[in-house]
């Protein structure tokens, strides 16, 4: 077991590490320079697009709001990895790691809603009336290769309903016994009975939860850590300056290692920045693909997705680096990850710091594991086609979060990367061929809101490729 473990260790780092890294930021490029950097031009559009949804909730029908698909996305964006990751991502890869992030996170806004649009164009309908795409469906109907998106779901199983929500589990579980004291095994009831009690109300229930749960606890986190950093607003200029250097080994201390260490932080940071924003990993459009937009254009959904990126890494991620950063703790030494995160909390704020991250880790960790728990619940119906399976899978992911609070996981951590990283992968090829028709969706969408309408897709707009979408959905006389 330790030498298959270090066998996808050595894969990660020295294959897909380097091969994810090139094509993320070569991706985010392109996107950004083929849309005319659409996350700066249409951010404010994207912003009103948003504001409208919230009127548009009650009317979504069948499916889910544009509002509540991206909180239930920020749900699964908004984890334990934002707390412990980014932490992970500073002790490892130093303060030049979270430039690295920013630099993800800039070219991922638009990577983001290359996915999420295409996952809006190829989503299909189901039985009870919702509806359901991702990757694996624009694989098996743009490109007309069911075997790639089967690939792909079993990846995305393994990864998140499975290994991810182990890993979640285990930084909740080190979270609290570190502030509390409490045992594992109560931390492992506690979060097996609260997942169950939103996972098995099925995606209405999860997208409601999410809704409701993800405004509050990001803003209350924003608003803490507002005030850690205001508090030492002095120290900020120097911070900045810190992760800059250390982005491009301008610092002195690393004379010598600077490429070492330049490398460490790009591979770090850009790592650290895909499992926390998911940009172009193909997790989100799987519950992007279930929203009703308004208005009712696929581009609408992929604007709005932007959002998501945006709030995870520049704003929330951003958030944690500034407390470990501005605390003075040593983010070189054996304190890592959540435990790092509580430490420069309690730095800063005694004995409520390592409390409130404790209780920050549980509601993120929570809202992750429900999130993920539908990305696998999608990926199974995709292969089978049929809802029979999905009881048995729902208590086998109940059964992964009870394993992760009890033990140590640095496998399953390796495991998770490895099948991330091979998602991505697929992922990112995928969209690179199906971009076109995104900037093509994209400029129907432009053209028709300069001209004063209500921007409306109709699968014929799409030259040669309207075939291949659901006509119930965006054919002539739509059922939207």
């Amino acid at each position: 077991m330790l030498a298959l473990v270090s066998t996808v260790e050595w894969i990660n780092v020295e294959v897909l590490d380097p091969l994810i890294v090139c094509l993320l930021l070569g991706a985010g490029i392109w996107f950004t320079l083929r849309s005319r950097c659409l996350q700066l031009r249409l951010l404010p559009l994207a912003f009103r697009l948003l504001h409208r949804s919230f009127s548009a909730r009650s009317d979504a029908g069948s499916g889910v709001s544009t509002f509540q698909a991206l909180c239930t996305s920020l749900a699964s964006h908004v984890g334990t990895s934002n707390l412990a990751g980014v932490a992970l991502a500073i002790s490892l890869g130093g303060p030049g790691a979270v430039f690295w992030m920013w630099v993800m996170a800039v070219f991922g806004m638009a990577t983001a809603f290359v996915e999420n649009t295409l996952a809006q164009v190829y989503k299909t309908r189901a039985p009870d009336g919702s509806f359901r795409g991702g990757p694996a469906y624009y694989m098996e109907k743009a490109l007309g290769q069911r075997w790639l998106g089967v690939i792909f779901s079993f990846l995305l199983m393994a990864a998140f309903g499975f290994s991810f929500n182990a890993v979640q589990a285990n930084s909740v579980s080190a979270a609290l016994a570190d502030a509390f004291g409490l045992p594992h095994l109560l931390s492992a009831l506690g979060l097996v009975v609260l997942s169950a009690l939103v996972i098995f109300r099925g995606l209405h229930g999860i997208t409601r939860f999410a809704a409701k749960v993800v405004p509050v606890m990001t803003l209350f986190y924003v608003a803490i850590s507002l005030f850690i950093v205001l508090s030492s607003i002095d120290q900020l200029p120097a911070i900045l300056s810190l992760v800059v250097r250390s982005a491009f080994g301008l610092d002195h201390a690393v004379a010598g290692g600077a490429g070492y260490m330049v490398s460490q932080a790009i591979a770090q940071g850009i790592r650290r920045g895909l499992f926390s924003n998911e940009a172009g990993m193909g997790s989100a459009p799987n519950l992007h693909a279930t929203a009703t937009p308004s208005p009712a254009h696929p581009a609408t959904q992929g604007l709005v997705s932007m959002f998501s990126v945006f709030f995870d890494t520049l704003v929330i991620c951003s958030a944690t680096a500034a407390i470990v950063l501005v605390s003075g703790v040593d983010y070189g030494g054996e304190q890592t990850g959540i435990v790092l995160t509580q430490a420069a909390m309690k730095a800063t704020l005694g004995d409520f710091g390592p409390a409130f991250i404790a209780i920050t880790s549980l509601l993120f960790g929570l809202t992750s594991v429900v999130a993920n728990a539908f990305y696998g619940e999608s990926s199974l119906r995709f292969i089978s086609g049929k809802d029979r399976w999905i009881p048995f899978y729902r208590v086998l992911v109940l059964v992964m979060v009870s394993w992760g609070a009890l033990t140590d996981l640095p496998a399953v951590w390796t495991m998770a990367d490895f099948f991330m990283l091979l998602m991505a992968l697929m992922n990112l090829v995928v969209i690179l061929i199906l971009s076109r028709q995104a900037f093509v969706v994209l400029d129907d969408f432009e053209r028709e809101h300069k001209q004063g309408l209500n921007p409306v897709f109709l699968s014929r707009k799409l030259p040669n490729m309207g075939w291949r979408i659901d006509q119930d959905i965006w054919g002539d006389s739509k059922g939207q």
